[in-house]
């Protein structure tokens, strides 16, 4: 990648103690791992927020299903046994 810019981070002792040891794990740099992570994080933010986007644009364009939009019916009603 180009474009790096060096940030400065700090993280608990415990938590970069185990971060060190998660990265060599898997023969990465802990730039790498922390990197990946972030990109993974926000893809996956976004992938939620495109869904719930496309989620409400069929709410709101819902096909009239007969009730030309007014609820007929009351809450009793629909619970009698």
């Amino acid at each position: 990648m180009k474009g790096h810019r060096n940030v400065t981070l700090s993280l608990p002792e415990p938590l970069l103690r185990r971060f060190r040891v998660y990265a060599a794990e898997r023969n990465e740099s802990m730039t790498s791992v922390a990197a990946e992570a972030i990109r993974a994080l926000i893809e996956r933010d976004e992938q939620t927020a495109a869904a719930n986007r496309r989620l409400l644009e069929r709410m709101r364009n819902a096909p009239d299903r007969g009730t030309g939009g007014t609820i007929r019916w009351s809450r009793d009603e629909m619970h009698e046994r």
